[in-house]
């Protein structure tokens, strides 16, 4: 992976190259770039895919002590990724966090041509399901994390419903899951970024966001799962009311994790939403 050093500290990302439409993909919260492996595979020969590494726990590069990384601080990192590598005419693709919507939420979009929501924290559901529910609130004891994170050291543990089991229909492969999880399991310095993150981000931020998307007038896609419990379902079709361009396209047999569980669908709706917008 390549890095590059912004406000709040060195970042990484995967860079297909190429002379083609750049998509900019963002990782969530214990889930790292190869997320998106698939996705890159099958749209890296004609478009220019770039995976940055949001420091949300499966990062590798601590951030600066100072660095804020509540939601919007995130979002501006990701707006400052996108100034420091000239990116334009970008379309930003996110999954799992929420912050693609957080940045065109609040007007840090510039760079940005379109939209891809996949599902995702948003208007009232954060911390998401039980999953996120479970690591917010061990966030506000000191040491309850790190021993949270042990049970994840024991691969039989990992698709219970508090841990990974609500945000894949299919087990993410053992050494995908295992590099994603690595940072935060042997690094005091990640765990502390992870942290700051779950104890600055407010509950109400997503709402709040959501009453801003009408500001946002370029093209947009929501990519929803409709059987998905931990993003709620109805979620999807808000988040495309929401946005002045936005197109709901529901995508069966899927979770959270939608470039885990249904890579070729979503892969060819981002192809012909680039292709058509």
């Amino acid at each position: 992976m390549r890095s590059v050093i912004l406000t709040a500290g060195a970042v990484e990302y995967e860079d297909s190259g190429g002379d083609g439409p750049v998509l900019v993909f963002l990782t969530g919260i214990f889930v790292g770039a190869t997320l998106w492996r698939h996705i890159v595979a099958d749209l890296g020969a004609d478009h220019r895919c770039i995976v940055l590494e949001v420091p949300l726990g499966a990062h590798r590069l601590p951030m600066n002590a100072d660095a804020d990384l509540s939601s919007p601080g995130l979002a501006r990192l990701v707006a400052d990724f996108l100034d420091a590598l000239d990116l334009r005419e970008v379309t930003l693709v996110g999954c799992d966090w929420g912050g693609a919507q957080l940045v065109a939420a609040h007007g840090l979009g510039s760079r940005l041509a379109r939209l891809v929501l996949l599902p995702q924290e948003s208007f009232e559901n954060f911390p998401p399901g039980l999953p996120g529910r479970t690591l917010y609130r061990s966030s506000r004891i000191p040491g309850a994390t790190f021993l949270a994170l042990q049970t994840l050291r024991i691969r039989g543990l990992r698709r219970s419903p508090i841990n990974f089991g609500l945000m894949s229909k299919r087990p993410v492969p053992d050494d995908v899951l295992d590099a994603w999880l690595r940072p935060s399991l042997t690094s005091g310095p990640i765990r502390r970024d992870l942290l700051r993150y779950l104890r600055t981000t407010r509950a109400g931020e997503y709402v709040e966001a959501a009453s801003r998307l009408s500001g946002f007038d370029r093209p947009a896609l929501v990519l929803w799962a409709p059987e998905s419990t931990m993003m709620r379902p109805e979620n999807g079709a808000r988040l495309a009311e929401a946005l002045p361009q936005g197109r709901l396209v529901e995508v069966p047999d899927s979770y959270t994790l939608m470039p885990e569980d249904q890579p070729e669908l979503c892969a060819a709706q981002i192809r012909e939403f680039v292709a058509t917008t």
